[in-house]
């Protein structure tokens, strides 16, 4: 779908992006994060040809792509309501279809047509992010990019456009979404880009990042049983070192051990005494660990 190669941008001599790469494939949604400041409304603008690149490739994968954008802090008409917007925004894109149906469409796909005939100034702000999303939609777009839709909203008014962004990522629709509230990120993307010092620092998957930055193999069991009931699994051969936490234990595999390995021995070991543990999971940063520590330079 879209392909950045050596993006460079910058604003009276100083830096934004030095070497940004992307790669965002069809039916992807695509968690773009980083701090503010960063560079991510910049990248987002250079991709709708809002602004000039000063340097680098952006290929789609053909020439016609549309693409739909809702900025951070869309600019609505307050004195218009919902179903006027959004005729409003049909005929500026010089939609080919009914444009009256498509409207009446949007608005009940976005949970709005209750609210249809109010004047916009009136909405609330999860209100105003809805008719903005439709916005972005009226035309089919190829590429859908949200930039911190839910931003400053109240935790009703996110879960409601959360769910929109859901039901559109289950339709198949590409989507950059950029936010900073991670858990959104994890609930709908299958795949982040960090932002960092004008480059994407890390790329993929989410469990594929998770993977690049666990550090040592090593896995979490829970019990219900008291930490005394955890000593024949911290004393298999397999084991470098262990953590007793209350509820549980945490198993380092030696260096020429997988986990893959330690966890059927730690399985092995819990059956043999009869413990039945809660969970066995293998132990992986969090997102927002590996966020902040490539923030920060810990993590590389």
């Amino acid at each position: 779908m879209l392909k950045i190669s050596g993006l460079k941008k910058s604003y009276k001599g100083f830096p934004v992006l030095t070497n940004l790469n992307m790669n965002i494939e069809k039916g992807d949604v695509y968690g773009f994060i980083g701090t503010n400041g960063c560079g991510k409304t910049t990248t987002m603008n250079i991709i709708c040809n809002i602004i000039p690149k000063d340097e680098g490739e952006i290929a789609f994968e053909n020439e016609n792509v549309k693409i739909g954008y809702l900025p951070e802090s869309p600019a609505l008409y307050g004195y218009m309501n919902g179903f006027e917007y959004l005729d409003f925004i049909g005929a500026c894109c010089e939609y080919e279809g009914d444009i009256k149906a498509r409207t009446t469409e949007l608005l009940n796909q976005t949970g709005m047509m209750t609210s249809a005939y109010r004047q916009i100034k009136g909405y609330s702000r999860g209100m105003n992010q809805r008719i903005g999303i439709a916005a972005a939609l009226y035309q089919n777009p190829d590429l859908l990019i949200l930039d911190e839709p839910t931003s400053a909203l109240d935790p009703e008014g996110r879960a409601e456009v959360m769910e929109i962004i859901k039901q559109l990522a289950g339709a198949g629709a590409t989507i950059i979404l950029c936010t900073h509230i991670l858990a959104d990120i994890e609930r709908v993307a299958n795949k982040i880009g960090i932002l960092r010092n004008g480059v994407i620092a890390a790329e993929g998957t989410i469990l594929d990042v998770k993977k690049r930055f666990e550090g040592a193999n090593a896995i979490n069991i829970r019990l219900q049983y008291t930490p005394a009931a955890t000593h024949p699994v911290c004393n298999i051969e397999q084991v470098e070192r262990f953590e007793i936490w209350h509820g549980g234990v945490t198993l380092y595999a030696k260096s020429d051990i997988s986990e893959a390995e330690l966890f059927y021995k730690a399985i092995t070991n819990l059956a043999q005494h009869k413990i039945l543990p809660e969970s066995v999971e293998i132990k992986r940063l969090t997102l927002e660990q590996i966020y902040i520590g490539i923030n920060n330079g810990t993590l590389v």
